[in-house]
């Protein structure tokens, strides 16, 4: 019997190793197609040019116990914990304001604006705290009030002062990229006002932060897709941000009719259709030995398609294969059939709205996956239901993995 001949991979053409390195679309299958061997790892870059969005990990709370370096983030496809030597980000006075194409935004006690990719650990600084127009001055000596503002850009009233604990913790709800900023990319950078309700910008090089005019109240949340940031307020109207080009951002409003009832609102990039998730809240108790508690936890999600026509959301019974993470991170929309330890149809959320609650209580971070056709709730692998301990601030981030 004549036996097969054996193919010696290692003889492949460089250059068709890395025609079929540019079809991988998963980071780790990467890493595995490097490994098979030195002429494979020689033949493609150490980094791939160009990926799709990643199955996102799980930022976990940092333990006072942990090594005061790692970080442990939860992998859902491999059901796995991973730890990185993320000293930039261990650190209790740091406080984050966001996710966004695999970057974390960290602010501390200090005016500077982080952005750190905790993959390679790459570090860019945007403009800082006292660059905001709503900021009239900023001056390290003033002890417990070094910041001054004001409700009313340009006038001499309304004026108030932050420390800058308060700055930190409390002055930015959320900053959106709208790209990977390696790489000397042309990134922007929205930013959500928590105080006044306002959204501001600054561009890659800037040395300062812009107030985009029109958009005060829409500060639910903010996505950026195919050129544009949209904004929306509490009753679902979108503002449309162009802050590409010129001097100045351009903004039009899309106008609906009110989604009422919900006490959240999140906008989500799905292919070409533009996603409403509203979140709605319910109250139950929470035991702690004397002291009993109540606690907000997510109850159910409602998703909604913008019929541009109306325009008008449209309710949306099922995502299909789609899955979708909301929370403090950029919202993301992926195909579930593209990755293993994902379930379809359904939204993995985290607790985006209790973060200045740094008491330490009994009970559970509000994340899970809910299943939109069912209508069910399900515990995140890594945050098994019905066990008490030390709840550990702040609460757990969706990253997605980018070595861009």
């Amino acid at each position: 019997m004549e036996m097969e001949a054996l193919v010696d991979w290692t003889e492949l053409p460089p250059e068709l190793i890395e025609t079929i390195s540019e079809n991988l679309t998963i980071y780790c299958d990467y890493l595995r197609f490097q490994a098979v061997c030195r002429c494979f790892r020689s033949s493609v870059p150490k980094t791939p040019s160009r990926l799709p969005p990643q199955l996102p990990w799980l930022m976990l709370p940092q333990s006072q116990q942990s090594h005061h370096s790692r970080r442990a983030f939860f992998d859902l496809s491999a059901n796995r914990v991973r730890f990185l030597h993320l000293p930039e980000a261990s650190d209790h006075g740091k406080r984050r304001c966001g996710s966004s194409h695999g970057w974390l935004v960290i602010l501390d006690e200090t005016p500077n604006v982080l952005l750190l990719n905790p993959l390679t650990r790459a570090k860019i600084y945007l403009p800082p705290l006292f660059t905001f127009p709503n900021v009239v001055s900023f001056n390290y000596f003033e002890i417990g009030r070094e910041y001054t503002l004001s409700f009313w850009r340009g006038s001499g009233g309304g004026r108030f002062n932050r420390n800058l604990r308060q700055m930190r913790d409390s002055f930015i709800k959320k900053i959106v990229l709208s790209s990977s900023p390696g790489k000397g990319s042309d990134f922007i950078a929205v930013a959500i006002l928590n105080q006044t309700g306002d959204l501001a910008y600054c561009r890659n090089g800037d040395q300062g932060w812009s107030i985009i005019e029109g958009t005060k109240s829409y500060c639910e949340d903010v996505i950026y897709n195919k050129g544009l940031f949209y904004a929306v307020d509490k009753g679902g109207a979108v503002a449309v941000c162009d802050v590409g080009a010129g001097d100045s951002a351009t903004v039009s409003i899309i106008r609906t009719p009110p989604q009422l009832g919900g006490d959240m609102q999140y906008l989500v990039s799905s292919g070409d259709e533009l996603l409403l998730v509203t979140r709605f809240l319910g109250l139950e108790f929470g035991f702690e030995p004397d002291h009993p508690q109540l606690i907000y936890r997510t109850i159910r999600f409602e998703v909604f398609r913008l019929n541009w026509s109306g325009p008008q959301w449209e309710r949306v019974r099922s995502l299909g294969d789609k899955v979708l993470f909301i929370g403090e991170n950029s919202s993301l929309s992926l195909s579930a059939s593209d990755f293993p330890g994902c379930g379809r149809d359904s939204i993995y959320y985290t607790d985006d709205y209790s973060e200045g609650n740094f008491d330490d209580v009994l009970g559970q971070h509000d994340s899970g996956i809910f299943s939109l056709c069912s209508g069910s709730i399900e515990p995140l692998p890594c945050y098994p239901r019905n066990l008490h301990y030390r709840l550990r601030w702040p609460p757990p981030l969706w990253v997605s993995p980018n070595p861009c």
